[in-house]
């Protein structure tokens, strides 16, 4: 298959990788010097050059204030029977993008960052497949993603939205919120530590990363949850109400007893 990745950053790298030894890729970038280090990729820097390859997948990576932009830019350098697909981590847009395209489409999320990931074992690692999208990109990205050992999940756009901003946004604003009143100074304690390792972890992700998860319109109803059950833990410990606090833990415990370690 003759494939065109846009955008060169880190997941486009990637999947430049992850593709290029059994298909025809492409990787498409504004300047030059962002493609120097690709391997076994053609290097493309103008659409005209992505009309003259002529590709049956086009793959875009950029990051998701840029995707619907950099898609409209490029159609008019597609033939029609392109199909248009996304890993975009959050979907606000594209379904109405893809309904007035005219192109079959499939989009997708691989859950994780080529920055903190282990990348030679994905087995833990997850990533959505959009149900709304065409049966052959499905069945492509699904065989794409099982080789990486990945977990797959098949939601709806509106489901994909939902479920990011609960698994995601849930412990990247909690995560925020404990380095936002972190001291210079060594604190003892396992549970502290391991804390810390969580927090290094999402902060060494990409920024841009970060800012698509957050920025999903779903969070902020997440952030009000967390924000309301901090209210009332304040409350309880400032009156030391034993009662309401055996109460709230106890719920608490309920609440991830259906969870997967």
């Amino acid at each position: 298959m003759k494939i065109v990745i846009l955008g060169s950053g880190k997941m486009g790298m990637f999947m430049a990788d992850t593709l290029c030894m059994d298909h025809d890729v492409a990787l498409y970038a504004r300047h030059a010097e962002k493609l120097r280090y690709c391997l076994n990729t053609r290097r493309f820097t103008s659409y005209d050059e992505i009309r003259e390859f002529d590709p049956d997948l086009v793959i875009n990576a950029v990051t998701i204030k840029n995707t619907l932009n950099v898609f409209n830019e490029v159609l008019p350098y597609l033939n029609k029977k392109c199909m248009l697909s996304d890993i975009a981590s959050v979907k606000t847009g594209l379904p109405e993008f893809y309904a007035a395209s005219g192109h079959p489409f499939v989009s997708t999320h691989p859950m994780f960052g080529p920055t903190f990931a282990n990348l030679n074992d994905l087995s833990h690692n997850y990533c959505i497949i959009i149900k709304e999208s065409d049966p052959f990109g499905k069945a492509f990205f699904r065989e794409v993603y099982a080789a990486l050992k990945l977990n797959i999940y098949d939601y709806t756009f509106e489901e994909h939205d939902e479920t990011i901003a609960y698994s995601l946004s849930i412990p990247f604003v909690s995560t925020l919120a404990f380095t936002g009143v972190m001291k210079p100074q060594d604190a003892p304690g396992t549970t502290f530590k391991k804390h810390m390792a969580i927090a290094r972890g999402l902060l060494s992700e990409d920024d841009y990363l970060l800012t698509e998860i957050l920025f999903n319109p779903n969070s902020p109803k997440q952030i009000d949850l967390i924000v309301d059950k901090l209210k009332e833990l304040s409350e309880i410990i400032r009156e030391h109400d034993t009662d309401r606090l055996l109460n709230y833990i106890n719920q608490s415990r309920e609440n991830i007893k259906g969870q997967a370690l």
